[in-house]
């Protein structure tokens, strides 16, 4: 399985302003926007962190996730959540062709741990030997940063101004995640089931 994030999350949708009012930083000078693209990374790089850390995308964008085989016989885990909603399912051969899936052969169940394609027959469509089955979706909270739940857009405030303040330490003693994030992030982390001997 792969996945891939197709759209990036746009500049527009990245909260610089309100970084800056998270680190106090001062305004009314006139370079006020000479730190900007540098807050822009940091915000990219808590976005991809917590998204790392709970498997859910935050800004809604497009992604592609190419399996070589369905997860069950009727169903396909997507890899990320929560799916708004499936875009194209194509299956491929081993020589690239790509050939799609009509929209009437699958549903999108949503959930917010494991959202799947699951098939209105008997049974997804088979894929090709040594071929794949490629799935375009839309998935994110939301369209806008402010449209956050409250303790995920904290998170990512509170996660970016850590890497910022911490911009010059390697060493793990700072760099690791705060302990406010994780806490934030707790009910967002995919619950994991097992059976002990």
């Amino acid at each position: 399985m792969m996945l891939t994030e197709e759209t990036l999350v746009p500049e527009a949708a990245l909260p610089v302003d309100s970084l800056k009012q998270h680190l106090r930083m001062g305004s009314g000078f006139g370079e006020d926007d000479l730190q900007d693209a540098v807050l822009g990374s940091f915000l990219r790089a808590a976005i991809a962190a917590i998204e790392g850390r709970t498997a859910k995308a935050l800004i809604a964008r497009q992604f592609l996730q190419i399996v070589q085989g369905w997860t069950r016989p009727d169903a396909q885990t997507f890899a990320i959540a929560p799916v708004r909603s499936v875009e194209s399912v194509s299956l491929v051969d081993r020589f690239g062709a790509a050939s799609p899936v009509a929209p009437s052969a699958y549903r999108l169940v949503r959930d917010a741990q494991a959202p799947n394609l699951r098939a209105l027959a008997t049974s997804l469509p088979a894929i090709p030997e040594g071929g794949a089955a490629e799935l375009r979706f839309v998935a994110g909270f939301a369209e806008a940063f402010d449209d956050l739940p409250p303790d995920l857009s904290q998170a990512v405030l509170m996660l970016a101004a850590h890497f910022y303040d911490h911009r010059e330490d390697t060493g793990l003693a700072a760099g690791c995640m705060p302990f406010g994030v994780t806490s934030l992030l707790s009910r967002y982390r995919p619950m994991r089931m097992g059976f002990s001997a």
